[in-house]
């Protein structure tokens, strides 16, 4: 069925605004009056968490249990490292927190903090990556809760196998792996972004990949110094062991993909080329490609890259080589009268043109997408981290931040922005907020 509803975090961290971070529930169903609006919020009873990524309590990797239900969401806190479990399945329309497990616990059972991603296990535990220990330096690692109860069970991962940072992770049960990318230094990052932090290990470079059932690394690829793999993703298929990771700063996707005894490797598949520009921070400025997302049908890859503005869609091939068949600007930092003046451009003939949608000036640059089960409707809000959209996007902190609707051509590939449709973030009660992820 079509998404009726979604759920998005929302944090006013960074924005001077003291009020507590929320989860908004969107009005998704284009017959209902509300379409298209906020009809709920469910604050926080903290400030300053940032609420950042969400999932579900069970997901698809439960195969075995056909009795699972989504009626649970788990919101991970970026900077407070508390967890919300919010309770969706008595009234989606008007979710509640069921459960609250405050920092100091995460950190003396865990010695993890900053925590992100949060995924469900085959035995219906979750599990949460982290980016770093109590003091914000680096430190990967996975912290667990139990699937029923939600208590905090501890670490995942054996002792000796904690990688130097961690983000995100994606698992694939029916080839009993999980692969992990890298983060970066929160203490560092939490400054702002700093050229200087380049080439001194502030930001990671690892894909880790773990054996899932002994909870071990296996093997380990450097995909370059200040690579900064983010997101990763398996394809949907249970089959095929395969999936793709993008890198922030290099502007690169790897395809990584199982080898004969079981061993697995990468390939370099996609590169975004850097702009020469004046203006900016630095002389030339990388495709920073925040987010990834495959169609259920393992047809599509779909990139959001932060700092140009683009969302692009790859066609993925028998040939394991993904062909550019759609893209389309929704803000970023090189567009048309601003403060930034591209010099060279590999890609481009002219600097895009600023959007407005409802008479809205969109600031900022895509960030977490979201895609229908059709693959028809890819929504997309326009932040990455409160600390890095008040220095590079001081607008967005200023107007409050968009969600947008774009429609995929699921035939020949095309990408359009949806005219009708926009969810202002600026016009929030307690004021501008910005929004991040999004879960149907």
């Amino acid at each position: 069925p079509r998404e009726e509803v979604a759920y998005v975090t929302c944090t006013y961290r960074e924005t001077g605004i003291d009020e507590p971070d929320f989860l908004a529930t969107i009005d998704l169903n284009p017959r209902s009056p509300c379409y298209g609006q906020v009809i709920h919020r469910l604050p926080m009873p903290n400030l300053k968490d940032e609420l950042h990524s969400v999932g579900w309590s069970a997901g698809c990797t439960c195969f075995d249990n056909v009795t699972t239900r989504r009626n649970k969401l788990i919101l991970p806190c970026l900077i407070s490292s508390r967890i919300y479990v919010v309770d969706v399945g008595s009234q989606c329309r008007a979710p509640k927190i069921c459960k609250m497990i405050e920092p100091v616990d995460v950190f003396w059972d865990c010695n993890k903090a900053h925590l992100n991603v949060p995924r469900s296990l085959p035995n219906g535990d979750i599990l949460i990556a982290n980016m770093g220990d109590p003091s914000g330096n680096a430190k990967g690692g996975f912290i667990v809760l139990d699937g029923e109860t939600f208590e905090l069970k501890g670490n995942w991962e054996n002792r000796c196998e904690v990688p130097p940072t961690g983000y995100d992770f994606c698992l694939q049960p029916c080839h009993n792996v999980l692969v992990s990318a890298a983060g970066a230094v929160p203490k560092r990052i939490g400054r702002g972004f700093n050229p200087d932090d380049l080439k001194k290990g502030v930001f990671g470079r690892r894909l880790n990949i773990w054996n899932l059932s002994c909870r071990s690394l296996i093997q380990c690829f450097d995909l370059g110094e200040d690579s900064l793999p983010l997101s990763v993703k398996f394809l949907h298929n249970p089959n095929a062991a395969e999936g793709y990771v993008s890198c922030a700063l290099s502007g690169i996707v790897y395809r990584f993909y199982k080898c004969e005894a079981n061993n697995w490797a990468v390939e370099e598949v996609i590169r975004i080329p850097a702009k020469d520009v004046a203006g900016w921070i630095m002389p030339k400025m990388p495709a920073f490609t925040f987010d990834l997302v495959i169609s259920k049908d393992d047809k599509y890859l779909y990139l959001s890259n932060w700092l140009h503005g683009d969302i692009r869609q790859y066609e993925l091939s028998k040939t394991c080589k993904p062909r550019l068949v759609g893209q389309v600007f929704v803000g970023g930092s090189i567009l048309r009268g601003g403060p930034v003046a591209v010099c060279r451009d590999e890609e481009l003939q002219c600097q895009p043109e600023p959007l407005v949608i409802k008479c809205k000036r969109v600031y900022g640059g895509p960030g977490k997408l979201q895609l229908s089960a059709d693959g028809k409707r890819l929504y997309v809000t326009n932040c990455f981290y409160s600390t890095w959209e008040k220095q590079l996007y001081p607008n967005v902190v200023k107007e409050g931040s968009v969600m947008l609707q774009i429609d995929v051509d699921t035939e020949s590939g095309g990408l359009t922005v949806n005219e009708k449709f926009l969810v202002d973030f600026g016009r929030e009660p307690n004021g501008p907020c910005l929004a991040y992820d999004i879960c149907f």
